[in-house]
């Protein structure tokens, strides 16, 4: 069989297969639920919760308790010393390197073969499926696929173990009819300085027929831009004329829209989401054009779903996914086929549907503005810049805001510092759009807002251009899997940024 013809009759195998879990949602999570226990009851923890006797997800809530890194690292430490089947039952080679913000602590996230095979690479193919159920002439595979990822080089810290950023232990464990169409070589994808980085893969990549980029939109901005440079072309599509899709995640989309748009000018060009971290992948854009993903209920995931105000306590109240409501905040808790059980990563979600289960990412639960009750989150913000953007023909490179603490006598209210690539047209107006546009979206927020009496307007300082870059560079958090925190509870990391740094 033509190989064409074989991936086609492939897609449609398991887009089959996605249509039964949207239309049994419940069926396919309580079949994920009881092989993970099956799978796990022999292991150190499925003994000490006595997985055994454990028989539906009620149990099972009631007798785990949930959990954060803190409360895994114990294990995560033991794996790493060569320890095996404390979380899983196979072995555990590959531990992901995440820090999910700036901050200095990294965090260890064991993955298993199975986490990685019918989990990370299965994202993969399902975001290439529906791209193909979307463009049915697509011919994505007549050409090369740059994948811009592994910010950090493969650490291999035991014999037969390693570590290293998720995107590069996917790179360095991807199947060989996968390789054959990927740029740039493996060397130069693994490269731990990034500023040499892009400058080797634009050179190593502007003359292939690129057809499709994977990558952190950030990142993949600054790959187009030295490519332009160098080409002295106007637009990517005089590099590329072929290229017709762009596989995105790890941040909001909405910011860097408009960016792309404009380096990409084709009508046609698509560009797919996909929801995924070190700890797994979650969900994925089956829409064109929407801004929400499906819930992805077959990749060895079991689901919770924890209201934002059960947050820090002791025993926590979880949903499972029958119980979910639309339009409200939940921290995803998750367990999985790494052998992660009840754990928080750290993201909030909101529902868009229940039939089929449809979401956005909301945003980090340490990363908002509560200072005042206003209870601002990433989503808000996003959408705020993303408006005030169209009202002044602006283009925002980078942005990041936090408190402003008053004294007893006078309100407080939001500093913002934001890097433009293109400045608007009023930076006034700029800002009224910004705050009307929250205050529409957050209700706390608007009455916090209303007479100036517990929230001022916000405060917007601009900032050069290559400041956001130079402040994660002097902290060596250069790459894909280092992002810049949009809203922060604290002044610490925008005291830091606004203040003189070298650029």
């Amino acid at each position: 069989m033509p190989f064409n013809a074989l991936f086609s009759f492939l897609i449609k195998k398991r887009l089959q297969q996605i249509e039964l879990f949207r239309d049994n949602p419940a069926m396919a999570q309580l079949e994920v639920f009881h092989s993970l226990i099956r799978s796990a009851r022999y292991t150190e923890w499925g003994r000490k919760h006595d997985y055994g006797t454990i028989t539906d997800p009620d149990e099972f809530r009631q007798r785990v308790p949930v959990q954060d890194y803190e409360d895994v690292k114990p294990f995560v430490a033991r794996l790493r010393k060569g320890e095996q089947n404390l979380l899983w039952p196979t072995d555990m080679k590959w531990f992901a390197k995440s820090s999910g913000t700036t901050g200095d602590r990294s965090k260890f996230i064991p993955v298993s073969r199975e986490a990685l095979e019918d989990c990370h690479y299965k994202g993969g193919k399902d975001l290439i499926a529906f791209h193909y159920q979307q463009y049915p002439e697509s011919k994505l595979y007549h050409g090369m696929s740059l994948v811009v990822g592994g910010s950090s080089a493969i650490e291999n810290f035991r014999t037969d173990a390693y570590s290293g950023d998720l995107s590069a232990i996917i790179i360095r464990n991807l199947p060989i009819w996968v390789e054959v169409r990927r740029t740039p070589v493996i060397e130069t994808a693994l490269m731990e300085n990034w500023e040499e980085k892009i400058e080797r893969m634009a050179r190593e990549t502007m003359r292939e027929d690129v057809r499709c980029i994977a990558g952190v939109p950030s990142w993949t901005l600054v790959l187009l831009r030295r490519i332009l440079q160098l080409t002295g072309k106007r637009n990517i599509l005089e590099v590329w004329p072929n290229l017709e899709l762009f596989m995105h995640g790890g941040v909001s989309f909405r910011p860097y829209r408009k960016q792309f748009e404009e380096l990409i000018p084709s009508p046609t060009m698509n560009y797919l989401e996909s929801y995924n971290a070190s700890e797994g992948s979650f969900a994925i854009q089956d829409r064109k054009g929407g801004d929400d993903m499906l819930l992805m209920l077959d990749y060895g995931i079991f689901y919770e779903f924890m209201p934002l105000e059960e947050l820090g306590r002791e025993k926590p109240r979880t949903l499972l996914l029958g119980e979910v409501e639309t339009d409200v905040q939940y921290a995803i808790v998750i367990s999985t086929n790494g052998g992660l059980w009840r754990y928080v990563p750290g993201d909030t979600v909101r529902f868009s549907s229940t039939k089929p289960y449809r979401l956005q990412v909301s945003g980090r639960t340490k990363s908002f503005i509560n200072a005042f009750g206003e209870e601002l989150i990433v989503e808000n913000a996003d959408r705020g810049i993303e408006a005030a953007c169209e009202a002044t023909g602006a283009v925002v490179a980078e942005y990041t805001a936090a408190p402003i603490y008053m004294d007893s006598d006078a309100q407080g209210g939001h500093e913002w510092a934001i890097e433009f690539e293109k400045t608007p047209s009023s930076i006034d107006r700029f800002t009224e759009v910004l705050d009307i546009t929250m205050r529409s979206l957050n209700s706390d927020y608007d009455a916090k807002r209303k007479g100036d009496l517990a929230l001022h307007a916000p405060l917007i300082r601009v900032v050069d251009r290559g400041t956001f870059h130079a402040w994660m560079r002097e902290r060596g958090k250069l790459g894909g899997q280092n992002k810049m925190p949009r809203l922060s509870n604290d002044r610490a990391l925008i005291g830091s940024l606004l203040a003189p740094v070298a650029v």
